[in-house]
């Protein structure tokens, strides 16, 4: 049996050891494991990219970076991706966005083809071809500059209505707290993690989302439907409403896994990035232990509107032919390897959770279950596409299928190394180490025990995950592991040649075009008639034959 409908949940700069099913000691997400104990868990899921525009784009094409082109935040991919939507909509799916994309639109292309940025059409390419919903992208600063974001969000006439009146509500109250003498505080200073937002939980960013949600499923009825949910926090800034952003201050916290000895010799690209700010402001353990509280915060509160969502389903009777997905675009370093932010690719950056309930019977067999099969975020959409009882097409699409995994199939196929990109051309790390924009490249290689990462005009770096879990040691100068090294370089090498350019041209077509040019009368190199076959031989009348 297919799914009638597809839940899929993506969580922004969510670590993958942030969930208690996860085995996080501190932070409790009870519906999220309640999710996991119905599905699948996956325990080695990796993002295609490591920001958040390379990594969602990979999710909502399929594809990898190289492959759409959308190498980091702000960069748009290529107007001819199907995406998501596309193929969702294929399969006779109302689609609908509530949330973040960070997609771009690729505004000169549009205008080189005649595309009106505010049509239907132009929509569509604007935002990853979603159309319906709400499209907010959560990063509504102002800075001397002008706002980041062109378009205000839905959500500020929200807040406008409860009563947070002001120029940007976002801004001023559900991004901002109240200091000791009551003037507003921004949460963008992370001194302030320790404080509550100034507006109340059941008017914060993830409960508005989850209402929308709500909201939006119940008035498509029986409509099948495709709902992609992306919720923004616990993505920066640290700042949880009440009572979550001190629900776990004053408890032990996992201490960062970092060592010194990654301080003595580091790779030049990792010394860089330890040299920017936010990797100088989580190297103090005092600072990041003020907030890292308010971001388990953050996720525990997404948990408790993730079970407000699922509890409707529940009652409405959708839960039972809803397919679940839930996700996050990359993780966040929080100080481990002494670094802020992502871009890397320690697990604390690349590895993701990964949780997917198939209603179907056939999935019956492995709930509760987990998969430790090597697995990317490219497998989503072939997994969606399939259990809604299409046919992935494997001439664009880079990723595989769960669904044998999901079905418990004795002969699902293992993935064996797991490829990611990044692209550090706008960070100030391409500058300090005299790197070209556009050379300022990174792709990792991970066969499940080695992790290579090939940087462009640097050396490479290389752990070994067996015996240096916590990948304190870079073997990438090490001579004693050259072949290793090789190895690795060879299998990226074989995967970048093999992947989906002639994007345009399915199976079906490639098999319809094999041999046309001789079935047409193109006979290069033949002696003579007789060496032709009756499928190629041209017909009498022509004349000189």
């Amino acid at each position: 049996m297919s799914a009638k409908n597809v839940l899929f949940i993506m969580i922004d700069q969510l670590r993958w050891d942030a969930l208690s099913c996860y085995g996080n000691p501190v932070v409790e997400t009870p519906n999220i494991d309640r999710l996991a104990a119905r599905g699948v868990r996956f325990t080695n899921a990796y993002t295609q990219g490591t920001s958040c525009g390379n990594a969602r784009a990979s999710i909502y094409t399929g594809r990898h970076v190289r492959s759409h082109g959308a190498t980091w935040n702000d960069w748009p991919f290529r107007l001819d991706e199907w995406t998501l939507a596309d193929y969702m909509q294929a399969e006779g799916r109302r689609v609908v966005l509530l949330g973040k994309t960070h997609m771009k639109p690729d505004r000169e292309g549009m205008e080189r083809l005649g595309i009106d940025p505010e049509s239907d059409q132009g929509r569509a390419l604007t935002n990853a071809g979603f159309i319906e919903g709400e499209h907010d992208d959560g990063i509504h600063p102002e800075g001397p500059a002008g706002p980041y974001s062109s378009r205000e969000p839905r959500y500020n006439d929200y807040l406008r209505e409860q009563g947070y009146a002001g120029r940007n509500p976002w801004l001023e109250w559900a991004n901002a707290a109240e200091g000791d003498d009551g003037t507003p505080q921004s949460g963008f200073y992370m001194e302030n993690a320790h404080r509550p937002a100034r507006v109340p939980a059941e008017h914060s960013e993830s409960a508005y989302l989850t209402g929308r949600a709500i909201e939006t499923i119940e008035a498509l009825g029986d409509t099948p439907w495709c709902l992609h949910l992306s919720y923004i926090k616990p993505h920066w800034p640290y700042l949880a409403p009440a009572p979550y952003h001190d629900l776990y201050r004053g408890c032990e916290l996992p201490p960062p896994v970092r060592s010194e000895r990654e301080l003595e010799d580091p790779h030049p690209l990792v010394r860089a990035f330890m040299q920017l700010g936010v990797a100088r402001t989580f190297q103090d353990i005092d600072k990041r232990n003020h907030v890292l509280p308010a971001y388990y915060g953050l996720i525990r509160e997404l948990d408790d509107q993730l079970g407000r969502l699922f509890a409707y389903l529940e009652h409405s009777g959708q839960a039972e032919d809803t397919l679940i997905a839930l996700t996050a675009d990359h993780g966040d370093y929080f100080g481990d390897h002494w670094l802020g932010e992502k871009d890397l690719f320690h697990q604390p950056s690349v590895k993701v959770p990964l949780i997917i309930h198939d209603p179907s019977a056939a999935a019956d067999s492995t709930r509760g279950q987990t998969c430790d099969a090597l697995t990317g975020s490219i497998d989503l959409l072939p997994t969606f596409i399939e259990s809604l009882g299409g046919t992935p097409p494997e001439h664009r699409l880079e990723g595989h299928s769960l669904r044998p995994w999901l079905h418990g199939e004795a002969d699902a196929p293992a993935r064996p190394v797991i490829f990611s990109e990044g692209d550090y051309g706008r960070l100030p790390v391409a500058q300090q180490l005299g790197v070209d924009p556009l050379k300022a490249r990174t792709t990792m290689a991970f066969d499940g025990r080695y992790k290579l990462v090939h940087c462009l005009g640097l050396p490479d770096m290389l752990f070994d995950l067996h015996n240096d879990p916590n990948e304190f040691i870079d073997l990438g100068r090490d001579p004693g592991y050259a072949a290793i090294r090789a190895q690795l370089r060879g299998q990226m090498l074989d995967w970048s040649a093999g992947l989906r350019n002639r994007s345009t041209v399915s199976r079906e077509k490639e098999r319809s075009l094999t041999g046309l040019s001789r079935r047409k009368g193109i006979l290069v190199g033949v002696w003579s008639g007789s060496e032709l076959t009756d499928d190629v031989r041209p017909p009498a009348e022509v004349g000189v034959f």
